[in-house]
């Protein structure tokens, strides 16, 4: 198995564990992870996982599909969790994609369905608007607000 390969499937089993601490190590200090809700550096990163394990009380993670070589690599996760907001359930089905420098992830990107996300996670908000930018531009803007919040007050 290529060690970026390797590299991944630790990234995802400590995730399965919650395991924060681990995930941020996968990373190089320079990395960057970019999804629907968010855009990150590095500190902001190792933090957006710590908040999301620690929300997610009834979180489940599984993933499968990971592929690596000296340059990229990618995986298929999914995630089972109760969205804190709304107490609704959700069911997130992710592709992942990763590139590497020195033996770490130095680009994470995540790619979903907002749509179906919003749908799950708002409801009826999010069924009727989850294709708008309109609320794609409204839950990037709070995702990063909570996230700044949470480091703020645990003191990252």
């Amino acid at each position: 198995m290529h060690a970026n390969e390797q590299l991944i499937n630790k990234f995802y089993e400590a995730f399965a564990q919650k395991d924060y601490h681990t995930m941020a190590e996968c990373y190089h200090p320079e990395a960057t992870f970019k999804d629907e809700a968010f855009d990150l550096r590095r500190k902001q990163i190792g933090s957006m996982w710590r908040m999301l394990i620690e929300r997610g009380t009834d979180l489940k993670v599984e993933f499968s599909k990971v592929q690596a070589n000296d340059s990229t690599g990618r995986a298929s996760w999914e995630a089972w969790y109760t969205f804190s907001q709304t107490g609704n359930k959700v069911h997130n089905v992710i592709d992942a994609n990763f590139t590497f420098k020195d033996g770490k992830i130095f680009n994470h990107r995540d790619s979903f369905n907002f749509h179906r996300w919003a749908s799950q996670s708002l409801g009826i908000t999010g069924k009727l608007l989850g294709w708008t930018g309109f609320l794609h531009q409204k839950v990037r803007a709070t995702a990063m607000a909570g996230l700044e919040n949470y480091m703020a007050r645990k003191e990252l």
